[in-house]
């Protein structure tokens, strides 16, 4: 397979191209605060799609109810209130329910992962975050320089 998209081709990049699915996931989004899609790629073949949201069979947040903002806790802290399930957690687990081998692949998200999404990153042996834009935890971004998984943000991949 030819990797190198041929002279004068107008086709997006192949980040251009997860990202803009990552952000057609996140459409499904059931968070009231922000809406989020992760997409798990390897060799140009994505295997598994996340978005943010209560889990499966519950009520979402929209029909019982925010936590976080009833509470108006900042952006990136006390996770544990929520009741959602992050996309990359999502992703990751339709991974391990359809039996589906992830290590050593790319994590496309509209957003860097929080710290609790990169631990389960770093475990599931993710190589690699290309992201639509950051997302404000010091934790998360020490940990991925600690382990070497690179990031990449990706601004020119907006939401459509």
């Amino acid at each position: 397979m030819n990797d190198a998209d041929p002279p004068g081709d107008e086709r997006p990049s192949w980040d251009e191209y997860f990202m803009n699915i990552a952000y057609q996931v996140a459409t499904r989004s059931t968070c009231m605060r922000r809406q989020v899609g992760a997409i798990v790629v390897l060799e140009k073949r994505i295997l598994t799609t996340g978005y943010n949201g209560a889990p499966s069979g519950l009520p979402h947040c929209a029909e019982v109810g925010c936590l976080r903002e009833k509470y108006e806790v900042p952006s990136g802290q006390r996770h544990e209130l929520c009741r959602g399930l992050h996309a990359e957690m999502n992703a990751m687990l339709q991974a391990s329910y359809h039996g589906v081998r992830i290590a050593g692949s790319t994590i496309y998200t509209t957003h860097v992962p929080c710290v609790l999404c990169t631990k389960m990153l770093i475990n599931a042996g993710i190589e690699h975050i290309v992201a639509g834009e950051d997302y404000p935890d010091d934790l998360s971004r020490r940990l991925l320089r600690e382990t070497g998984i690179s990031v990449e943000i990706h601004p020119e991949a907006e939401e459509e």
